[in-house]
């Protein structure tokens, strides 16, 4: 018989899928889809999630039946619910009210405590979800927080497991490494394996207009009150994470709020990938930067999580009229 022992087992080893009429038919390139939705708890983030958790029991930060604190935006807490739920602990995440109330439910669904906080604060403000759970985390008894953004445990994850899986199932051949950037992790880690087996791979991040990362890449320097407060989940960031290495990456492309939407429902309607926000940003950021791809190109896009997180949003028509984004 065939199976596994339990649910984290079957982490990694997602699908790599071409894409063929999303992005038009005169598209230069090819483009293959990393979907990640196939994890366990349906994104990226449970990689991390587990090499974040096991390197912290390894070196005494995480302790028997102690409980994992973190602001997360809903999957990086999906992934560790799921590792803590194997494993004994206890859950508190705290995220902002711009998230959907579908992550809110699936944290809840799966045993964890759920903190809601405003987004339009700045981080170190002591209402926002980072001051929030650093508070928790001295606050509680045998308390550990994760801190996904400065833990270098989640861009190593993606050193060991998504790059390298990548890198077999193109057998070396992709040319462009497209990924959304958010923590930093898995651009990073990517990065960094496909440069030191490929200096000529472009690594290119998807940004978001109201976040500072293509800024931090083009100048070096971090002018955290050029952020301000953008609809898109999952990617861009008003901090600079030390998951960081931009030396790795080659260009970041911003995509506005609504082609990341409206590209979303086009990958489900017409790929049958039913992905969350910022696939459909990723492929917005392909199609503008269409005129700098060859025939000769592979180009591998990370769709990072699955749709059912955005139900009420984005694959929401009622919604999407209200943005103004659907006639």
């Amino acid at each position: 018989m065939k199976y596994y022992n339990n649910i984290v087992e079957t982490i990694g080893n997602t699908p790599l899928v071409k894409i063929n009429k999303v992005l038009g038919e005169d598209f230069p390139a090819l483009v293959l889809a990393k979907v990640e939705t196939t994890n366990p708890g349906n994104s990226v983030k449970d990689r991390m999630a587990l090499k974040m958790i096991e390197d912290a029991e390894k070196d005494g930060r995480l302790k028997p039946g102690g409980t994992i604190i973190e602001g997360t935006s809903g999957n990086t807490g999906m992934g560790l619910a799921l590792v803590a739920i194997q494993k004994g602990y206890k859950c508190i995440f705290v995220t902002n009210s711009k998230q959907s109330k579908e992550k809110c439910d699936i944290l809840r669904a799966v045993g964890a405590e759920v903190i809601v906080c405003p987004t339009d604060v700045k981080p170190t403000d002591p209402r926002s979800y980072y001051s929030v759970s650093k508070r928790l985390a001295t606050e509680t008894e045998n308390g550990w927080y994760v801190n996904q953004y400065d833990n270098l445990s989640n861009r190593q994850a993606h050193y060991e497991s998504t790059a390298p899986e990548i890198w077999e199932q193109t057998e070396g051949k992709l040319t462009h490494f497209v990924v959304g950037a958010g923590t930093g992790g898995t651009i990073t880690g990517c990065g960094k394996f496909f440069k030191e087996k490929n200096p000529n791979i472009k690594v290119i991040g998807v940004d978001t207009y109201g976040s500072i990362l293509k800024e931090i890449h083009e100048t070096g320097e971090i002018h955290l009150n050029h952020a301000y407060t953008y609809i898109t989940e999952g990617i861009g960031e008003d901090i600079l994470p030390e998951n960081y290495d931009m030396s790795v990456i080659d260009h970041f492309e911003k995509v506005t709020d609504k082609d990341g939407a409206i590209y979303a429902r086009k990958l489900a309607k017409e790929e049958g990938i039913f992905c969350g926000y910022s696939a459909g940003s990723a492929m917005s950021s392909l199609v503008q930067m269409k005129d700098q791809f060859t025939k000769d190109d592979v180009i591998v896009v990370l769709l990072h999580d699955h749709g059912s997180r955005y139900v009420g949003k984005i694959y929401n028509d009622e919604w999407m009229k209200e943005m103004g984004w659907l006639e």
